[in-house]
């Protein structure tokens, strides 16, 4: 009875050959962007802007530096500050990138603020991913808050804003396009530099 029984189960085993393919792993392109973002949590990294845009004159040749100075599982804080272009030329340091994973994807929004603490005017403005990305770039169109706030503060060309980040084992690259328009800044992820003093107001 074992020995037919032992014959049995190779004929099935036998019969299956062949026909069985592991299925991977789903792979989700937003959590492992995360993932290596959340790596360079203490990290901050000299950058500059790559863009040449008129509008942006003021920042050609300046010196910037962006620190991912807070993560949590949800929650990514990266201050960018800026050299020469603050008050007096000291460092801007009025610019915090913030990206969060929602219950649909991610989300980045720009936290605004003046050397008192206090909050822009245009603060809190980004956009939401509408599709998955990649784990290497990801794209945030504008949303419906930001276009209502773009509106009362008469900023119309921002309503059709797309921000994007992209992410490698080099570089962290930042960008704000639009028709007509192109900011792209991009930073150094093989040199370190030591962490920079607070955004303000933080």
């Amino acid at each position: 009875m074992n020995r037919n029984f032992a014959m049995l189960a190779s004929l099935l085993l036998a019969g299956c050959a062949g026909t069985f393919t592991p299925v991977a792993a789903p792979t989700d392109p937003q959590a492992a962007f995360f993932k290596q973002l959340s790596r360079l949590c203490g990290l901050a990294f000299p950058g500059a802007l790559v863009s040449t845009d008129a509008a942006d004159a003021d920042m050609q040749g300046k010196p910037m530096v962006m620190h991912v100075r807070s993560c949590s599982a949800d929650r990514i804080e990266i201050p960018f500050h800026i050299g020469g272009i603050g008050p007096g030329g000291d460092w801007d340091r009025s610019r915090t990138w913030v990206i969060t994973r929602t219950g649909t994807g991610l989300r980045l929004k720009h936290d605004h603020r003046h050397a008192d603490g206090s909050a822009d005017v245009l603060t809190m403005y980004g956009g939401d991913t509408a599709d998955a990305g990649s784990a290497g770039r990801q794209d945030f169109p504008v949303d419906a808050e930001s276009i209502a706030l773009f509106r009362a503060n008469n900023r119309l060309a921002s309503v059709t804003n797309i921000w994007s980040v992209a992410l490698d084992a080099d570089s962290y690259v930042y960008e704000l396009r639009r028709e007509g328009r192109q900011f792209r800044v991009a930073f150094d992820l093989t040199r370190p530099v030591p962490a920079p003093p607070p955004p303000w107001g933080w």
